[in-house]
Protein backbone atom coordinates (compact mmCIF):
# COMPACT_ATOMS: atom_id res chain seq x y z
CA UNK A 1 0.00 0.00 0.00
CA UNK A 2 1.45 3.26 -0.50
CA UNK A 3 1.77 6.12 1.60
CA UNK A 4 -0.63 9.01 1.24
CA UNK A 5 0.66 12.61 1.78
CA UNK A 6 -0.81 14.71 5.04
CA UNK A 7 -0.70 17.42 7.15
CA UNK A 8 -0.75 15.67 10.59
CA UNK A 9 2.52 16.73 11.50
CA UNK A 10 2.14 20.33 10.66
CA UNK A 11 -0.72 20.99 12.08
CA UNK A 12 1.15 19.00 15.20
CA UNK A 13 3.88 21.22 15.40
CA UNK A 14 1.43 24.29 14.60
CA UNK A 15 -0.20 23.85 17.60
CA UNK A 16 -3.47 25.34 16.26
CA UNK A 17 -1.88 28.21 14.78
CA UNK A 18 -3.60 28.55 11.60
CA UNK A 19 -1.04 31.43 10.14
CA UNK A 20 2.14 28.72 11.17
CA UNK A 21 -0.02 26.42 9.17
CA UNK A 22 -0.52 28.12 6.73
CA UNK A 23 3.38 29.59 6.19
CA UNK A 24 4.84 26.19 6.99
CA UNK A 25 2.56 25.30 3.58
CA UNK A 26 3.37 27.88 1.80
CA UNK A 27 7.23 27.35 1.85
CA UNK A 28 7.10 24.04 1.02
CA UNK A 29 4.57 24.72 -1.86
CA UNK A 30 7.21 27.43 -2.52
CA UNK A 31 10.28 25.18 -2.53
CA UNK A 32 9.19 21.70 -3.56
CA UNK A 33 9.25 22.55 -7.50
CA UNK A 34 12.40 23.85 -7.87
CA UNK A 35 13.87 21.32 -5.63
CA UNK A 36 12.71 18.47 -7.91
CA UNK A 37 13.34 20.06 -10.73
CA UNK A 38 17.13 20.23 -9.54
CA UNK A 39 17.32 16.69 -8.50
CA UNK A 40 15.81 15.81 -12.05
CA UNK A 41 18.31 17.81 -13.80
CA UNK A 42 21.25 16.68 -11.71
CA UNK A 43 20.36 13.00 -12.18
CA UNK A 44 20.04 14.13 -15.96
CA UNK A 45 23.46 15.42 -15.94
CA UNK A 46 25.01 12.64 -13.70
CA UNK A 47 26.04 14.92 -11.72
CA UNK A 48 25.07 12.30 -9.00
CA UNK A 49 26.82 14.67 -6.03
CA UNK A 50 24.74 17.41 -6.32
CA UNK A 51 21.87 14.86 -6.88
CA UNK A 52 22.61 13.25 -3.70
CA UNK A 53 22.36 16.83 -1.90
CA UNK A 54 19.11 17.21 -3.68
CA UNK A 55 17.98 14.34 -2.45
CA UNK A 56 19.28 15.19 1.21
CA UNK A 57 16.83 18.54 1.10
CA UNK A 58 13.98 17.14 -0.38
CA UNK A 59 13.90 13.74 2.08
CA UNK A 60 13.12 16.15 5.20
CA UNK A 61 9.79 16.86 2.98
CA UNK A 62 8.79 13.32 2.69
CA UNK A 63 8.87 13.06 6.42
CA UNK A 64 7.15 16.56 7.79
CA UNK A 65 4.44 15.25 5.16
CA UNK A 66 4.25 11.74 7.16
CA UNK A 67 6.08 9.82 4.16
CA UNK A 68 8.03 7.47 6.75
CA UNK A 69 8.54 4.94 4.25
CA UNK A 70 9.83 7.29 1.82
CA UNK A 71 11.85 8.69 4.15
CA UNK A 72 13.62 5.98 4.68
CA UNK A 73 13.95 5.31 1.05
CA UNK A 74 14.95 8.72 0.22
CA UNK A 75 17.84 7.78 3.28
CA UNK A 76 19.06 4.74 0.92
CA UNK A 77 18.92 6.80 -2.24
CA UNK A 78 20.70 9.27 -1.24
CA UNK A 79 23.49 7.32 0.10
CA UNK A 80 23.35 5.51 -3.07
CA UNK A 81 23.60 8.32 -5.49
CA UNK A 82 27.16 8.68 -3.06
CA UNK A 83 28.44 5.71 -5.15
CA UNK A 84 26.91 6.72 -8.49
CA UNK A 85 23.91 4.08 -7.81
CA UNK A 86 20.52 5.20 -9.35
CA UNK A 87 18.88 1.92 -8.68
CA UNK A 88 15.86 3.58 -6.48
CA UNK A 89 15.43 6.93 -8.76
CA UNK A 90 12.04 5.42 -10.42
CA UNK A 91 10.77 4.69 -6.68
CA UNK A 92 11.72 8.47 -5.68
CA UNK A 93 10.34 9.85 -8.17
CA UNK A 94 6.84 8.22 -7.75
CA UNK A 95 6.95 9.59 -4.04
CA UNK A 96 7.92 13.11 -6.00
CA UNK A 97 4.98 12.63 -8.37
CA UNK A 98 2.73 11.95 -5.08
CA UNK A 99 4.01 14.88 -3.43
CA UNK A 100 3.50 16.81 -6.51
CA UNK A 101 0.15 16.22 -6.88
CA UNK A 102 -0.94 16.89 -2.96
CA UNK A 103 0.90 20.23 -2.89
CA UNK A 104 -1.39 21.05 -5.95
CA UNK A 105 -4.63 20.61 -3.77
CA UNK A 106 -3.36 22.29 -0.91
Amino acid sequence: MKETPNLEYIKELAGGAKSFEEKFIAIIKAEFPNEKEQYLQNLKDKKYRETSENVHKLKHKLNILGLQKGYRLAVRHEEDLRYEDTKLKDEFLDILNVIEAFIKTL
